[in-house]
């Protein structure tokens, strides 16, 4: 059985003493359903932008922001194709697995959806890899270039195995009981360190820690940009990642640099959330409590400025009496409003 060898340092304490004091701020912020909204498209955004980037892709956020409205723009179809799946797994957070309860398979699918129609062999999509692979560097070696070994991860025939033992600690009642940012920092390593895939690994590490994130509660609203962290200095991403090898496997180091990056990030959130979500309406005690696909409408708002019952007969694939419903129990919440009547009538945010 796997046991995660680490220290809860003073750093690693401190930490996580900010975040669950700028954590704490966000979660009693009044906020109104639209900036949730908005804050939560940012966050999928930037999450997309930095965790592609940080593997080679080329795409700014605006370019990012611009497929995620349905533009075309100029760049390769492998980069196009990279953001478009990263914007999907991260879309899908709440199906893809439950707590306590995650699966081999839902490792897979997570994979599958992240290098669907990226990878040199489609095959490989949502496949543990089937020979061996390691992470290098080009280096100059005096009359060339030639590829140097950083890290040289288990071998093909093992991979199944250690996934289905990390899975196994990962589904246990004591591993939840772990803090949530810590336990998302063991599985993070845990993938990085086993490369189950040919490629995409760093991917399916950060998108399995957001997952994590968002299972125990802690990112509820999924309002985190994590991953904006990593991209700011790759070299110091990659570099954590490597300290295990240097202190027979302890991860003490690793989690000191990812609680940071966690704190970061909650605090920009913080920040974010103080700005748009401080200020009551008169009248409103307490935030809106909104169902997923309620939020969904707001979203989709907030990106097209209206929505019609068609739009969202299209969108949920629900007849027009259910979307009527959803529709009628936000204006009563006073979250949208009506314009025009008859094949016009649409309805924007109040």
């Amino acid at each position: 059985m796997l046991n995660p060898k680490y220290t809860v340092t003073d750093k690693v304490l401190n930490n996580l003493t900010a975040i669950a004091s700028a954590r704490e701020v966000i979660e009693q912020a009044y906020l109104v359903p639209k900036w949730e909204a908005k804050l939560r498209r940012q966050a999928l955004l930037h999450n997309t932008h930095s965790s592609t980037a940080i593997e080679g892709n080329k795409l700014s956020l605006e370019q990012v922001e611009a497929l995620a409205e349905g533009k075309d723009i100029i760049a390769t179809n492998k980069d196009k194709q990279e953001v478009l799946n990263y914007l999907e797994a991260l879309d899908k957070i709440p199906t893809l697995a439950e707590k306590g309860k995650i699966k081999v398979a839902d490792i897979l699918n997570v994979h599958r959806i992240l290098s669907k129609n990226v990878m040199q062999n489609n095959a490989d999509s949502g496949a543990f890899r089937n020979r061996q692979v390691f992470v290098g560097k080009r280096v100059f070696g005096g009359t060339g270039f030639k590829e140097e070994v950083e890290y040289m991860p288990p071998k093909t025939d093992e991979v199944p195995g250690l996934v289905k033992e990390f899975i196994d600690w990962l589904n246990l009642d004591k591993a939840w009981e772990i803090n949530p940012v810590l336990l998302a920092g063991i599985a993070h390593y845990e993938i990085a360190r086993i490369h189950p895939f040919i490629d995409g690994n760093g991917r399916t590490a950060r998108l399995l820690a957001t997952l994590i994130l968002y299972l125990s509660g802690f990112d509820h609203r999924r309002i985190f940009a994590l991953d904006d962290y990593y991209d700011r200095d790759r070299q110091a991403y990659y570099a954590a990642l490597k300290t295990a090898q240097v202190n027979n496997g302890d991860i003490t180091q690793w989690l000191e640099y990812f609680t940071t990056g966690v704190a970061y990030s909650v605090n920009e959130a913080r920040e974010a959330v103080l700005k748009v979500g401080s200020k009551k309406k008169e009248g409103w005690k307490e935030q809106i409590p909104l169902t997923s696909k309620q939020m969904k409408i707001v979203e989709y708002i907030n990106i097209h400025g209206k929505v019609s019952n068609k739009d969202l007969r299209e969108l949920f694939k629900i007849s027009a009496q259910a979307v009527h419903k959803e529709l009628t129990k936000l204006v009563e919440l006073k979250v949208i409003k009506p314009v025009g009547e008859g094949r016009a009538l649409h309805y924007i945010l109040v």
